[in-house]
């Protein structure tokens, strides 16, 4: 089986990509903000970690429940973060940009608006289920496609082989426990 991303959703995702960019693109004079001044891969890098912390969190939260045979899948985001913290040991502290508190929306995560920092809120993980972790590998999934350009190569290739896992994941999930 191969994970579909409807045209749809692509475009979507493209129109948001060209609509960030183009609002991140010229500056009010106030001066540079230090995201601005930080190399792409290090800023991504953070982004990546804050998801995969989060995303581990979640699952922790369901094996918590009795979902032990979730363990694997918990496993493989385990050894990204740990890759993307030995790759990039500046992006594993916070930054002083990022939010010191896990201010997560509640359903979600980081499926969307900016990443979270650590484990999700009490709320996030309480309302976790197969169904939404599923929906969350899916749309990391198609986040990793759209970061791989204007990056190095190196990064590029750890970026698409954590979202090729991430696709796996989504269509790998049980159904039911």
């Amino acid at each position: 089986m191969r994970p579909s991303l409807s045209r749809r959703a692509v475009l979507a995702g493209g129109a948001a990509a060209v609509a960030l960019t183009g609002c991140s693109g010229e500056s009010g004079g106030t001066g540079p903000s230090e995201a601005a001044q930080e190399p792409p891969e290090l800023v991504l890098a953070r982004q990546l970690i804050a998801d995969k912390e989060y995303v581990i969190g979640l699952y922790a939260a369901l094996m918590a429940k009795g979902a032990n045979a979730l363990a694997p899948f918990r496993d493989r985001h385990q050894a990204h973060l740990a890759e993307l913290r030995r790759r990039f040991p500046a992006a594993a502290s916070p930054a002083s940009g990022a939010p010191s508190s896990p201010g997560a929306p509640s359903s979600g995560g980081p499926s969307g608006g900016a990443p979270t920092a650590g484990a999700p809120t009490a709320g996030a993980a309480a309302k976790v289920s197969l169904s939404s972790l599923r929906e969350l590998e899916r749309k990391a999934s198609a986040r990793r496609a759209r970061a791989l350009s204007g990056i190095a190569p190196s990064m590029a290739q750890l970026v698409a082989s954590i979202g090729a896992c991430e696709a796996a994941h989504a269509l790998a999930l049980p159904r039911s426990l």
